[in-house]
């Protein structure tokens, strides 16, 4: 069953704070045309933010890659008074943040003289409670363009590959390109093998996740091994423990895993994935 969403009572648009049914851009904004924008949501545990700084760093790696001019740290305060205006600061939530190149007549290459558009509004997210889930996920082809490392609003790939997992009755659909895992839909993903992490190395055929890199850093304190490479869906056999990061998904351990109707993978173990969470939650809560 799908999660029931709901239109956040406030956002900012571009100077204005506005109910949603009042804010309006231009049917000639890129975003809307092209999908030629950027995106970051980032997770508020009782008003305090989690890794606020690696966030905004990645939208503005994003805004970078694609030629906008924009600080994304001049966002900072404004995602505060997002909580502030919707009551959010002793609950858990996230904050939204959407920059589009902006609106200009149709065309093919990047105009010149155009005014970024900014769209941003906070809304509250259950966090607790992640480590008492196990998701069964379905793998498929990864059918996305080649700059999975930009956070683009262009996400029909992704949509349509979560839509195909829900469909089916999966919780995340994990996606496989030329035989190895890249990552899911909407989550990092990380593999067991002998007592050792492996996850796909940093680059454009994956998103760099501030939850995937804080799980990096937990396993250095830990002294756990991580290696950056990639795993190929015949290795499956040599894995013991699979779990998926994300920045309200977290650390989830997967149970199964469906390819071409066909079960290829079940859990054997989960001994690192909950010793991860545990570290995980204290991080955060602290």
């Amino acid at each position: 069953m799908k999660p029931e969403k709901k239109y956040p009572s406030e956002v900012y648009l571009n100077g204005k704070w506005l109910k949603p049914d009042e804010a309006y851009v231009s049917v000639f904004d890129r975003a809307f045309m092209f999908g030629d924008g950027v995106y970051e949501v980032t997770p508020f545990y009782k008003g305090k933010a989690f890794k606020l700084k690696e966030h905004l760093k990645r939208l503005q790696y994003s805004l970078d890659q694609i030629q906008v001019a924009f600080d994304a740290f001049s966002l900072e305060n404004l995602m505060h008074e997002a909580l502030d205006r919707l009551n959010l600061n002793e609950t858990d939530a996230a904050v939204y943040i959407q920059v589009s190149r902006g609106a200009a007549a149709r065309s093919h290459f990047i105009p010149e003289k155009i005014e970024t558009s900014i769209l941003l509004y906070a809304f509250p997210v259950t966090l607790e409670g992640f480590e008492n889930k196990t998701w069964e996920v379905m793998a498929t082809e990864d059918k996305r363009w080649h700059r999975c490392d930009i956070k683009s609003t262009a996400l029909l790939a992704n949509v349509l590959a979560n839509e195909e997992a829900i469909a089916a009755g999966f919780a995340e659909n994990l996606l496989v390109r030329k035989g190895y895992f890249t990552e899911g839909s909407h989550s990092s993903l990380f593999f067991v093998k002998y007592g050792v992490l492996h996850t796909h190395p940093e680059g454009p055929e994956i998103l760099s996740g501030v939850t995937r890199a804080e799980v990096i850093n937990i396993c250095a304190d830990l002294n756990i091994k991580v290696v950056e490479k990639a795993v190929h869906i015949d290795e499956l056999v040599e894995v013991d423990e699979i779990f998926v990061t994300g920045t309200t998904t977290q650390i989830i351990p997967v149970s199964s895993i469906t390819h071409k109707n066909k079960k290829v993978y079940t859990a054997r173990k989960d001994s690192i994935t909950r010793e991860l969470q545990k570290v995980f939650i204290e991080r955060t809560r602290s």
